[in-house]
C-alpha cells in the first residue's frame, strides 16, 4: 500500500505544537503512513505508530526507535550490510514555525529529491515573516490592515493609536501576542515580544472585529476549499487555546456568512496562493471591518492541516498538486568547447 511520510517535531518554540499536530493526523489519515521525528539535535528517528504518544517524546523515550539519515532520494535506515532507503511516496512537511515554515525543511527536502506536501522555500520566506506577508499581499491587491515594525534597537516610540496588539515577526500559534491599551501595557508587551524575537509588528487591535478561516489546495481538477470556520474565541485566541486548537479533528464552527463574501475570500486565497503556495494545504485567516475584507496571516502548515475545516480531508491530502520538477541537465558542453578550442 502507498504511504505518506509525516516529518514532525523540529527546533523551534513550536517543536511541541507539531507533536500534537501530528498525533491527531496519526488517526485522521486513512493511507498508509510512518512517522519521522527531528529531535532538538536535527537527529531524525523512525517512530512506530504505536509510539506516537506525547509521554513517548517528552520522556525522550524516542531515542530507543530506530535512527535515520536524510541523503539524496529519501531517508535511510542501516540494514544488515548496507543502508536501506525508508519506503514512502510523499512526504508531509508537519513542522511548525522556525525551520518548518521558514524554508529551511522545504530546501532540505528540495535538495535531496523528495517529493512533499507542504511550502516551498519562496512561500515558506513570504509567509514566515509578517511583514513580508503584508507586502506580498498588498502587492497582490489584498487588503492590509495598518502597521508597524519595530525593532529591538530602535526607540519604543508607536506611531498608532491605542489599543494596538504586538506579535513577534517571525513566531506562530500566538506565542509572545499582546494587547496594550496604553504605554505601560505597551512596554511589557514589547519586553515579551522581545524575549522571542528581536523584531516585532505592530497593528491596530479592534474589539470584536469579525475573524474568519479558510483552507484550501490546489489539486489538478482545480481548487478544494474547506468551509469558512469562525473561530470561537475571546478578545483574542491565546497561545493556550491554539495550542489545543492544534489536537483538533473535528468541531470548528462554521461561519454564517453570505455567499458573496465566501466567494470574495475564496477569490482572495486563490489570488495569495497561486504561482506561491503550490504543493501546500494553507489557511488563510481573514479580517472583516466595515464589510471590507483583509487578510491576517497566511499558514502554509497550519495546526493538523487544517484537517478539521474539510468534510473530507483524506480526499485532500491525496489530491494536492505538487509542482513540477525542471530537469537540468548537466552535459558540460561549454566547458568541452573551451577544451576543444584549446587543443586546437
Amino acid at each position: 500500500m502507498s504511504q505518506f511520510a509525516i516529518l514532525f517535531g523540529g527546533v523551534s518554540y513550536e517543536h511541541e505544537i507539531s507533536i500534537v499536530s501530528t498525533i491527531t493526523l496519526k488517526n485522521v489519515i486513512k493511507k498508509g503512513k510512518i512517522f519521522i521525528f527531528c529531535d532538538a539535535k536535527r537527529e531524525f528517528y523512525l517512530i512506530d505508530e504505536k509510539d506516537m504518544k506525547a509521554s513517548f517524546f517528552s520522556k525522550c523515550e524516542y531515542k530507543k526507535s530506530e535512527k535515520l539519515t536524510l541523503k539524496q532520494g529519501g531517508f535511510y535506515k542501516k540494514a544488515l550490510l548496507k543502508e536501506k532507503r525508508v519506503e514512502f511516496d510523499t512526504l508531509i512537511n508537519l513542522i511548525h514555525g522556525k525551520e518548518g515554515e521558514d524554508g529551511t525543511v522545504s530546501s532540505l527536502l528540495d535538495f535531496f529529491g523528495i517529493d512533499y506536501v507542504g511550502p516551498r522555500l519562496e512561500g515558506s520566506v513570504i509567509s514566515y515573516n509578517k511583514e513580508f506577508t503584508k507586502l506580498y499581499a498588498k502587492s497582490r491587491g489584498v487588503n492590509i490592515l495598518k502597521y508597524q515594525v519595530l525593532r529591538k534597537s530602535d526607540t519604543r516610540e508607536l506611531a498608532l493609536n491605542y489599543p494596538v496588539i504586538i506579535k513577534p515577526l517571525r513566531l506562530g500559534s500566538s506565542i509572545g501576542l499582546s494587547v496594550a491599551k496604553d504605554d505601560k501595557e505597551f512596554d511589557y508587551a514589547l519586553d515579551v515580544a522581545y524575549e522571542f524575537d528581536d523584531t516585532v509588528i505592530i497593528e491596530p487591535f479592534f474589539e470584536g472585529i469579525k475573524e474568519y478561516n479558510l483552507a484550501g489546495v490546489k489539486t489538478k481538477e482545480g481548487y478544494i476549499f474547506s468551509f469558512v470556520e469562525e473561530p470561537l474565541k475571546e478578545s483574542i485566541l491565546d497561545f493556550d487555546k491554539k495550542y489545543l486548537d492544534f489536537s483538533r479533528s473535528e468541531g470548528a464552527n462554521r461561519a454564517e456568512i453570505d455567499k458573496s463574501l465566501q466567494k470574495d475570500m475564496q477569490k482572495t486565497f486563490i489570488s495569495l496562493y497561486e504561482d506561491m503556495f503550490e504543493g501546500a494545504i494553507v489557511r488563510c485567516d481573514f479580517f472583516v471591518k466595515e464589510e471590507r475584507l483583509y487578510i491576517n496571516e497566511i499558514n502554509p502548515v497550519p495546526g493538523s492541516l487544517a484537517n478539521y475545516l474539510f468534510d473530507d480531508f483524506n480526499a485532500v491530502v491525496e489530491n494536492v498538486l505538487l509542482p513540477k520538477k525542471r530537469n537540468i541537465s548537466i552535459d558540460y558542453k561549454y566547458i568541452n568547447s573551451i577544451n576543444a578550442a584549446k587543443c586546437k
